[in-house]
């Protein structure tokens, strides 16, 4: 077995080399780290020997080499694929596996029965974005605080490390949360963009408009974090609920005029009218965030 000390140069395993896992290696490499890398496909996994990994020919073979383990596959369902049968017991698992909060704590669970610490990870950045420090990636971690601490520095070598707390679940909840805030952004940058599109309008001079707009509207996030905290949803509001609402009819007939679909409104604004008629005309949106939750009939 490969000398498992912990240190400046902490040997250690990587299940998994997609595009993702193979910058991971590259960077741990480049920093020189002995790494054991493993595949389901091999050939994916040969590039990385001519830059000093070792490739191992199972996956059992691969966690036996050392004690820090790194999974870095498809999905949850593959974690346990991939490590069905490989002897866990005194390794450190850390999963960097796209997952759920739910999977993350019964892998963690799953872990733990087998002998093994457990961190789950959530990689916030894409490939290029990792070995680059200047890039802004960072990773997610949840789990075992202890694990954490002992491999903090190994774990800091591919991109920045937010540790979100001891349940399991903690960094899969980050991760998805604020990837479903991307994801609602860019349904307003995709709406803006189709409104503009049919007009003399150069797509690349409205960017800088959108990006100052965007940049300008998100501390608005810090007053939505205060309102849930204090309970008081009319705390500092500038545009309350009842005007919002008033305004979508203009954003709606702009769009019918510009024959653009506004499939990517409609859902909010619908929430936004349930709102209002629940008698929260003086709020602004966050009451919307009650809408959402399911738990013990709050939708209704």
């Amino acid at each position: 077995m490969t000398d498992n000390a912990v240190g400046p140069h902490t040997p250690l395993t990587l299940l998994g080399t997609g595009d993702m896992g193979t910058a991971l290696a590259r960077a741990w490499l480049a920093a020189g780290h002995p790494v054991t890398v493993w595949n389901r496909t091999p050939s994916r996994a040969e590039p990385l020997a001519a830059e000093g990994a070792t490739v191992a020919r199972t996956a059992a073979e691969a966690v036996a080499a050392n004690r820090l383990v790194v999974a870095c596959l498809l999905d949850d369902a593959s974690v346990g694929e991939t490590l069905d049968g490989a002897d866990l017991a005194g390794r450190d698992l850390v999963n960097l596996t796209t997952g759920t909060p739910g999977e993350g704590r019964s892998r963690a669970a799953w872990a733990a029965a087998r002998g093994a610490r457990f961190l789950d990870g959530g990689i916030m950045a894409v490939p290029p974005m990792i070995g680059a420090p200047e890039s802004g990636g960072y990773v997610f971690y949840s789990g075992s605080p202890e694990l954490f601490d002992e491999h903090r520095d190994t774990l800091a070598v591919p991109a920045g490390t937010r540790y979100v707390g001891a349940d399991p679940g903690f960094a899969a909840l980050h991760d998805v949360a604020l990837l479903s805030a991307m994801n609602g952004m860019f349904a307003g940058v995709t709406h803006a963009f189709a409104l503009i599109r049919p007009e003399d309008i150069a797509p690349k001079d409205f960017a800088p408009l959108l990006v100052d707009w965007l940049t300008a509207m998100a501390p608005a996030v810090h007053q939505t974090a205060d309102q849930l905290q204090s309970g008081d949803y009319t705390r500092n509001v500038v545009s309350n609920l009842a005007m919002q609402v008033a305004g979508n009819a203009t954003l709606l007939r702009t769009a019918g005029e510009q024959r653009v679909s506004p499939e990517l409104l409609t859902p909010y604004m619908a929430l936004m009218e349930r709102c209002l008629a629940q008698g929260h005309g003086d709020e602004d949106g966050t009451g919307i965030i009650e809408l959402l939750d399911l738990r013990a009939g709050a939708s209704s």
